[in-house]
């Protein structure tokens, strides 16, 4: 399938053969000379070969019992909850350096590598003088592509700065980082499309060893089968916390309301890559069953944004992983599983899309419920006025039965008082000002 910059984002399900389009992210759609993968780099040097004996493709073709052990297959798969699970920060920064086959398991502390250990500890040494929690992760370099050694990519600014160097540090750090400024040395360059980092940091944990390269192997060839190499990336990267739940994912993006954003998922498998790019890619949804959390939002505000998402999901099954099992849960409302920021569905010929609703009120029902108490409010008075006004013993019994004041009625009378109560006030206006006429 051929991309296209101007054409939207979408993904083919080879199952129904059906395009799902991405509605408003045309303007971050890069052409190929600004968006990349480097995953490229990360197979052809052979990291899927290699790493202990642990790193290979899929999970099935791993040596020894390294697949059983810290693959997809492990006895803590799938054990622990993980919504809730992504520390806050609000700004994330990645330094392209080499790649996973040779990151020491503290790269950002290693000696050899002067690059990452000196960006880590400038960052440290300003945290004070900061706006914005800023987080640092390593992923996959390789000159000559649009990943090189030494670029610095940063989140939710989708700014790129080239060739980043041991100098310059002190300077890009205090200019960027600390003023939310520009550094002068280089020129920022705009990042657009969706971009997809895979913890694949195995000399730090096995488990990430085994499951991120067989992730990032099945993102490439996802993304080269549906044409979407000019607008999707997927790169290795370090550790992100939390390596029980590997495989690890961020992916990063703009959102229906085209504000980025930067969604964490985990205990994602091969078998799972398909659902996150046509769900959370190409319909801007969250697949809460594997979702961590979100930057920007602590673990109290990321679990309560998983449950109202749950709660306006309508008659869908919605999985979370509880403990020692998965729980399936029914919710009621409608069908949009949307990113919570005011998302509603709208049906059009038949067919169900996800449409940016007005800002829901923090106190109150929404829109919708509102306009479905008033529809309920008129069917009961339509079926009011069709109720005989004589009927037998047993339907009259049957009718005082059903005549227990509902809020409804409850709205009904209350309307009733108060056209009562300014009837009053009008004839007390009136009888006042007779009595002052009179008196003059």
């Amino acid at each position: 399938m051929a991309s296209n910059r101007d054409e939207p984002l979408s993904f083919m399900n080879p199952s129904t053969s059906s395009p799902i389009a991405v509605s408003d992210t045309d303007s971050y759609l890069l052409d190929s000379s600004q968006i990349g993968s480097a995953s490229g780099s990360f197979q052809n040097e052979g990291f899927l070969g290699g790493l202990d004996g642990g790193g290979g493709g899929a999970a099935g073709s791993v040596g020894g019992n390294t697949a059983a052990d810290f693959g997809f297959s492990r006895p803590d798969f799938r054990q622990s909850p993980l919504v809730g699970t992504v520390d806050f920060y609000e700004r994330h920064v990645f330094l392209c350096y080499k790649n996973p086959r040779v990151w020491p398991p503290h790269i950002e502390a290693a000696e050899f590598d002067r690059l990452p250990r000196l960006l880590s500890a400038a960052l440290c040494a300003r945290k004070a003088d900061m706006k914005r929690q800023t987080r640092l992760t390593i992923c996959e370099g390789h000159d000559g592509t649009d990943t090189s050694n030494g670029d610095v990519l940063i989140f939710p600014d989708m700014v790129r700065y080239r060739r980043l160097t041991h100098f310059d540090i002190d300077t890009f750090v205090d200019d960027v980082l600390v003023k939310d400024g520009e550094w002068s040395p280089g020129t920022p360059e705009a990042l657009r499309g969706w971009y997809v980092f895979v913890c694949c940091h195995g000399s730090r944990d096995r488990r990430c060893g085994v499951c991120g390269p067989a992730l990032v192997s099945k993102f490439s060839e996802e993304i080269e089968l549906h044409g979407l190499q000019n607008k999707v990336s997927v790169s290795p990267c370090s550790h992100i916390g939390g390596h029980k739940y590997a495989g690890n994912v961020i992916i990063f993006g703009p959102s229906i309301g085209k504000k980025v954003t930067g969604h964490w998922y985990g205990y994602v498998t091969p078998d799972d890559v398909p659902t996150l790019l046509e769900r959370h890619v190409g319909r801007g949804e969250i697949v809460d069953s594997l979702w961590r959390g979100q930057m920007g939002l602590s673990d109290e505000e990321q679990k309560h944004s998983q449950e109202l998402r749950l709660q306006l999901n309508g008659d869908s099954k919605a999985e979370r992983s509880t403990g020692d099992s998965t729980q399936t849960e029914y919710i009621t409302a409608n069908i949009c599983g949307s990113q919570a920021e005011g998302i509603r569905c709208c049906q059009e010929n038949g067919s169900f899309s996800c449409c940016q609703n007005d800002e829901l009120p923090e106190n109150g029902p929404s829109r919708d419920m509102e306009e479905a108490a008033k529809s309920t409010a008129e069917k009961s008075r339509s079926q009011r006025k069709q109720i005989p006004a004589r009927a037998n013993a047993k339907e009259a019994s049957s009718q005082n039965v059903s005549k227990i004041p509902t809020w409804i009625e409850s709205w009904e009378r209350e309307d009733t008082y108060a056209v009562l109560a300014v009837v009053a006030a009008v004839a007390s206006v009136a009888f006042a000002y007779n009595c002052y006429k009179q008196l003059n």
